[in-house]
C-alpha cells in the first residue's frame, strides 16, 4: 500500500513537472492584494488617451507582468480555458485603475476588463505596489491571445502588450477534460493472416457517437480507403474490426467523435513498414521512360544502379533524385535486367529489379557455332569492346567494334574471344541510363572440328559438364526424330489396313451374305437373280425352233428340285395353244454365291 501511494505521488509529480496538469479554479474573479475589494467590468472604450503625466511611464507603472491558462471544470468532460493576468501596479493619485484588454483571430474588437480600485484606497495606498489578477476570459485550445494593459484613465505611451499562444490539445490534461480535444484513446491488435485490425476505444465523449475509419496520410489530408465503422454511444463495448490491403507505413486509423469540427486522433499501426513503399515502379516501352511514384510521403534519394551479385548495386552516373514531390521520372532507360533502382533513406536502402523478368529487354549478346551473335528488339547502336580481365573488376579495351542491330548480327572480331580472361563489353548508346555489360568465360565451338566432323561438336577448354551436356544433346536429338519417323510410318500403315477394311466391308455389303442371313436375304437375292436368268432364257427360247429346243433340254443336266417354266407359242397352230415344259435347273445357279460368300467370311 505504501509502495502504490509512493508510486502515484511520484508520477503525478512527473506529470505536473511535464506540464500534464493544469491550476484549477472553481470560479473566475478578479483579486487584488493588501486586502483590496477591487471590481471588475467589461469595458468598451473609444475615447482617445490622455497626455503623459509627469513620472508615469511603462517601466515605473507595470512590473512582474505573467499569462497563464487555467481551467474551470463543471463535471467530467465539462471543463473549459481561461485566460489569467498577473501584474504588479504602481498605484499613484492619477491611477484610478488597470484595463486589461485582450483579442484573438476573428475577432472584430477587443475585449477589455476594468478593474477599478475605491477611492479611499488608493489615497491609503498611494506610492504602493498593488498586485492584480484576472481569469475571467475564456479561450480555445491553440489560439494565439493578444494582451494589451492599459491605466484607466488611459495615458498615452504607458501601455504593455505581449501575445500569448493557449496551450494545445497534445496535454493529455485537456485531451482528457476539455471537449474541444476529446478524441478518444485508440487501441489496436493485428491480425496479419487476414489483414485485420480490431480496434477500442476508450475516454470517448460519454453523450456522442464515435466514428472510425482507415486513411491514408498525405501530407495535409487522409485518404479514405473504404474500411469506416460507426462506435454507437450505448454500446457496451466498444470496438470494431477493419479490413486493410497492404501494410503501408502511412496508413492509419483516425477517430473522432460524432459532432461538427471534432478534433480526429491518428494512430499508425504500420509506421516503419518502410518495405512496402518500393512498389508502383512503371515503365512505357514507347518513350522508355521509367518512373515511381510514391504512395505515402517519404524522405528519399532514389537512384538507378547496376546489379552486380545478390546485395551489390553500383549507382549510374548522374542518376540519383531526392524526392521533394509526387513523382520521380528517368528518360530514355535502357530495360536491361540488370537495371534496378535504388531507394535510399535514414533506415537503409532498398533495391528493386523492375526488368528482372526480361520481358522489356531490348537486347541479347549469345554465342552459336558461327560465334557471337547480338540480337535486339529495337533498332540500336551499340559499342562492343573486346578486353582482357587483369583483376576482379578491371577489364583493359583490346578491340573496339561499333555494331549497329536491327534484329540479329553475327560478330566477327579478329581477337580470339575463347581465350581465358577474355571478355566482351556491351552498352547501349541512344538512351541517357544503360547498363554495361561483361560477358566473360564465353564458351566457344571449334568451328574447323565441327565443320570437318559433320556438325559434331567439339570443345576447347569446356568444362566437362558442358561437354557432357553437348554429347548428350547429339545423342538425343537424333533419337527424337528417329522415334517420330517410327510413329508417323505406323500411323499410315494403320491408316491404309484401315481404309483396305473399310472397302472390303462395304463390298461384302452389297454382294457377300453371311451364313445368318443366308435364309432370307440371300433367298431374296438369288431369287430375284433366278428370275432375271428364267426371262432371259424364256426369250431365248422362244427364239428357238421347236425341234431344236427339245434336243437342247434332253441333253442338259437336270436337278428336279428347281424347275422353270418355258413357254412359246407356236405360230401355225389354229388355237394358239401354248407349249409348256418344266425345265430343271442346275442347283449351283442360285446358292453359287452364297457358299462363295460362306467360305468368304470364315
Amino acid at each position: 500500500m505504501i509502495l502504490t501511494t509512493i508510486l502515484m505521488v511520484s508520477l503525478y509529480g512527473l506529470s505536473l513537472a511535464q506540464g500534464e496538469g493544469m491550476e484549477r479554479i472553481q470560479e473566475c474573479k478578479t483579486r487584488c492584494s493588501k486586502g483590496l475589494h477591487c471590481k471588475s467590468k467589461t469595458h468598451y472604450s473609444f475615447a482617445p488617451c490622455r497626455t503623459q503625466k509627469a513620472g508615469l511611464n511603462t517601466s515605473v507603472v507595470f512590473h512582474n507582468v505573467s499569462l497563464s491558462t487555467v481551467m474551470r471544470c463543471e463535471g467530467k468532460q465539462k471543463c473549459s480555458l481561461h485566460f489569467r493576468v498577473h501584474t504588479a501596479l504602481q498605484l499613484s493619485e492619477h491611477i484610478h485603475g488597470v484595463s486589461i484588454c485582450t483579442v484573438t483571430a476573428g475577432m472584430m474588437l477587443e475585449i477589455c476588463r476594468l478593474v477599478s480600485f475605491p477611492r479611499v484606497a488608493r489615497e491609503r495606498l498611494e506610492g504602493q505596489q498593488l498586485e492584480v489578477q484576472n481569469d475571467c476570459s475564456e479561450v480555445w485550445p491553440g489560439q494565439y491571445v493578444h494582451v494589451t494593459l492599459k491605466t484607466n484613465p488611459s495615458y498615452c505611451g504607458v501601455t504593455w502588450t505581449s501575445t500569448y499562444q493557449v496551450p494545445e490539445c497534445s496535454s493529455r490534461d485537456l485531451r482528457s477534460n476539455i471537449p474541444e480535444c476529446i478524441t478518444g484513446r485508440l487501441a489496436y491488435t493485428v491480425d496479419s493472416d487476414r489483414k485485420e485490425l480490431a480496434v477500442s476505444v476508450s475516454d470517448m465523449l460519454e453523450d456522442k457517437d464515435y466514428h472510425l475509419r482507415l486513411c491514408h496520410r498525405k501530407d495535409y489530408t487522409c485518404r479514405d480507403t473504404g474500411a469506416n465503422a460507426l462506435i454507437r454511444k450505448e454500446d457496451v463495448l466498444k470496438n470494431t474490426t477493419l479490413q486493410y490491403s497492404t501494410p503501408l507505413p502511412c496508413l492509419c486509423i483516425e477517430g473522432w467523435s460524432a459532432t461538427s469540427d471534432a478534433p480526429r486522433v491518428q494512430v499508425f499501426p504500420f509506421r516503419d513498414n518502410l518495405e512496402e513503399l518500393w512498389s508502383g515502379i512503371n515503365f512505357d516501352p514507347v518513350e522508355e521512360l521509367l518512373s515511381w511514384e510514391p504512395v505515402c510521403p517519404v524522405v528519399a534519394v532514389i537512384s538507378l544502379c547496376q546489379k552486380q551479385g545478390d546485395d551489390e548495386c553500383d549507382d549510374l552516373a548522374g542518376s540519383s533524385q531526392t524526392l521533394n514531390r509526387e513523382k520521380i521520372t528517368f528518360s530514355t532507360v535502357d530495360p536491361h535486367p540488370q537495371l534496378c533502382m535504388k531507394f535510399t533513406t535514414d533506415s537503409g536502402s532498398w533495391i528493386r529489379c523492375p526488368f528482372a523478368d526480361g520481358n522489356f529487354q531490348a537486347w541479347d549478346l549469345g554465342v552459336d557455332q558461327l560465334g557471337l551473335v547480338l540480337t535486339s528488339r529495337v533498332r540500336a547502336p551499340l559499342s562492343l569492346h573486346v578486353c582482357v580481365k587483369t583483376g576482379t573488376s578491371a577489364c583493359h579495351p583490346e578491340h573496339t567494334l561499333p555494331v549497329h542491330v536491327e534484329k540479329s548480327a553475327n560478330l566477327n572480331l579478329t581477337v580470339d574471344v575463347c581465350l581465358p580472361n577474355t571478355c566482351v563489353q556491351v552498352k547501349r548508346l541512344n538512351v541517357k541510363y544503360a547498363v554495361t555489360i561483361l560477358h566473360c568465360h564465353i564458351r566457344c565451338l571449334d568451328l574447323a572440328d565441327a565443320r570437318g566432323r559433320a556438325g559434331a561438336p567439339a570443345m576447347v577448354g569446356q568444362t566437362p559438364a558442358l561437354q557432357g551436356y553437348l554429347e548428350l544433346i547429339w545423342v538425343v536429338v537424333p533419337a527424337v526424330a528417329c522415334l517420330t519417323a517410327a510413329v508417323i510410318v505406323a500411323a499410315l500403315v494403320i491408316k491404309a489396313l484401315i481404309t483396305v477394311h473399310q472397302r472390303r466391308h462395304r463390298k461384302g455389303r452389297h454382294v457377300v451374305c453371311t451364313l445368318k442371313q443366308q435364309t432370307v436375304s440371300c433367298v431374296h437375292q438369288q431369287w430375284s437373280t433366278t428370275k432375271r436368268t428364267s426371262r432371259q432364257l424364256d426369250t431365248t427360247v422362244r427364239s428357238i425352233p421347236v425341234e431344236h429346243f427339245r434336243h437342247i433340254v434332253e441333253s442338259m443336266p437336270w436337278r428336279e428340285s428347281h424347275a422353270v417354266a418355258v413357254d412359246r407359242a407356236t405360230p401355225g397352230l389354229q388355237d394358239q395353244t401354248t407349249l409348256h415344259k418344266e425345265m430343271p435347273i442346275p442347283y449351283t445357279l442360285p446358292f453359287e454365291n452364297c457358299e462363295r460368300a460362306n467360305l468368304l467370311q470364315f
